[in-house]
């Protein structure tokens, strides 16, 4: 009895000790393999007449709201993934796309995502098992 009790203390303690722990950042080249590169390719270049390239990208490279949108509302045949990835994954996936392929921007932080999200009333990220629409 004595076992199975301190057993199931240091499981206890195991639990709370993860739970506390602060959340891992998000891969924002990872993401962007998952996400992103079916259409802008792994090399950022994009396809002509049909995906446009990230790479060298006056968008990608300028005011990160601009560019924050185009990820929370979509923008012509390009979905929105408001519902399928949070402030933070987003702002990994765009720091990444910002800073690869020759690009020169500043990174960006969920916060920034966030406050842009309240702005545009785009609704909040749902991490459920159903949120991945993509």
């Amino acid at each position: 009895m004595k076992r199975l009790l301190a057993s199931t203390m240091l499981a206890a303690s195991a639990i709370a000790a993860l739970a506390a722990a602060p959340q891992a950042r998000a891969d924002g080249k990872a993401l962007f393999q998952k996400n992103c590169a079916a259409c802008h390719q792994a090399s950022g270049k994009g396809i002509p007449g049909a995906f446009p390239a990230l790479a060298g990208n006056p968008l990608v490279q300028g005011p990160a709201p601009d560019v924050a949108m185009v990820l929370l509302q979509g923008r012509g045949g390009m979905p929105d993934f408001s519902a399928s990835l949070s402030d933070d994954d987003i702002a990994a996936v765009l720091s990444f796309a910002r800073s690869a392929w020759g690009n020169k921007a500043p990174p960006l932080k969920g916060e920034q995502i966030g406050a842009l999200r309240g702005q545009l009333g785009v609704p909040q990220f749902a991490n459920g098992q159903m949120s991945n629409k993509h």
